[in-house]
């Protein structure tokens, strides 16, 4: 299998070069040069995600020096469920990704990049520095799988106050070989400094980058799993094909689901759920895109006014129809968040965090009669433990803390200061 950049640059790489370059020169994103196609029975005698992920990874490996080690290498990244909990009888569902060490959908592709990075340095190699932009999550899920790995060190740039305070705790609480920074400016500064970062020659001269975004194919194709063993197991159960409403900020997660559909696992409908943040609902009413600064919300990680991984989605489907046939996408605001929250624990007993919320709330819009058409399910992206501050006077208690996030927002912190700017970024990198 070959990966090639989403803007059109000739040169094809294998499977382990496009994980460890993460962006490609051209500054696009890399893609497969083709889909592999599955038939339901593929997947015969495939429970566990371990199981799934195996068979449905192995195609990208294939001929790879990471091929032999898939098998140890999924184990190893999915050692934690992903249950499909029932909301509503049998018409609406949870996919709850919030069960791994730092309590969000990040650890999966975080733990398998991690696992395929360290299998694949060498003896003797420069250290390899992972460059990550983080709205709230991923910047904690990449430094729990890389802390203090041999030879590889962890930059993470965050928004400074757009996050909440467990979040921020989670992306500070590591030392070792991860430094914390907060930039000042949004999200889209961050992942910009980024981006820059990769196509610095006077970085790339004297550092070995590597990215743990989503723009890395090893954050999306991990991601990807969940809806396959998810999809699996519901036609199994039920006969019936599940429906996917997804909070979407820089739009991984939703590409990852649209991956898997278009590989042939058993997925229906797929809804992008935007908080305020509105350039893709935008761009498929308008067909005009306009990246603009992220505002602010109560989802903070999804503030983002410049997805990246709309590019992937482009590529895919380049006419804007086909693209409005493959997704639809709503924006939610603030206030449906805080009311969404408080009215589902009422009615069902769930604590949404503010993400799922703008899952929730999309379900609820929907029409009644395309409600019950067919099964659809809420992807639950991170614990509603990482928000106490917006949830806990909703509900009018406490929510349960797990413990492996107890145990990190009890460690001491530790971060760094950044101007948005790729000047500042780069001293700080050439100091390590």
């Amino acid at each position: 299998m070959e990966f090639r950049s989403t803007r059109g640059a000739p040169e094809a790489i294998g499977f382990s070069a496009a994980l460890r370059r993460g962006l490609a020169p051209d500054g696009g994103l890399y893609v497969p040069t083709r889909w592999p196609s599955f038939e339901l029975a593929d997947f015969d005698g495939a429970e566990s995600l371990p199981e799934v992920a195996e068979r449905l990874l192995a195609p990208f490996a294939a001929g790879d020096p990471l091929e032999s080690q898939l098998g140890a290498i999924v184990r190893e990244a999915f050692d934690f469920p992903a249950p499909l909990v029932s909301v509503l009888d049998e018409r609406l569902f949870v996919l709850e990704l919030f069960h791994g060490p730092t309590a969000a959908f990040k650890d999966f592709g975080a733990r398998f990049l991690a696992a395929c990075f360290a299998r694949l340095r060498r003896e003797g190699e420069p250290s390899l520095n992972i460059l990550v932009a983080t709205s709230g999550d991923t910047g904690g899920a990449v430094a729990a799988a890389f802390h203090r790995r041999p030879g590889m060190a962890v930059t993470v740039l965050f928004p400074d106050g757009l996050v909440s305070p467990t979040q921020e705790r989670q992306l500070t609480c590591w030392g070792d070989n991860v430094r914390s920074f907060a930039v000042r400016g949004t999200f889209d500064d961050c992942q910009r400094m980024v981006k820059e970062a990769f196509v610095d020659p006077a970085l790339l001269a004297r550092c070995a980058l590597s990215s743990a975004n989503s723009i890395n194919l090893g954050r999306l194709l991990p991601q990807a799993v969940y809806y396959a063993a998810t999809s699996l197991q519901f036609r199994r159960r039920t006969g019936r094909t599940l429906s996917f409403i997804i909070p979407s900020g820089n739009l991984g997660n939703a590409v990852a689901c649209i991956w898997a559909r278009s590989m042939g696992l058993p997925i229906g409908e797929v809804i992008l759920a935007h908080n305020a943040n509105r350039t893709v609902p935008d761009f498929l009413r308008s067909g005009t895109l306009q990246a603009r600064a992220s505002v602010a919300t109560l989802a903070s990680a999804m503030d983002v006014g410049n997805p990246s991984n709309l590019e992937r989605l482009r590529a895919m489907f380049p006419e804007l129809a086909a693209l409005r046939g493959a997704v639809r996408a709503t924006s939610i605001d603030d206030a449906a968040i805080r009311e969404r929250i408080t009215v589902d624990h009422a009615r069902f007993g769930m604590i949404w965090c503010p993400h799922t919320a703008v899952g929730a709330e999309t379900w609820a819009n929907l029409a009644a009669s395309e409600r019950d058409a067919h099964p659809w399910c809420v992807v639950a992206t991170a614990s509603p433990a990482k928000f106490p501050e917006i949830v806990e006077p909703l509900i009018g208690g406490k929510v349960p803390v797990p413990p492996a996030l107890a145990e990190l927002l009890g460690r001491p912190t530790r971060r760094e200061s950044l101007d948005a700017s790729l000047t500042e970024l780069r001293e700080a990198l050439l100091q390590q």
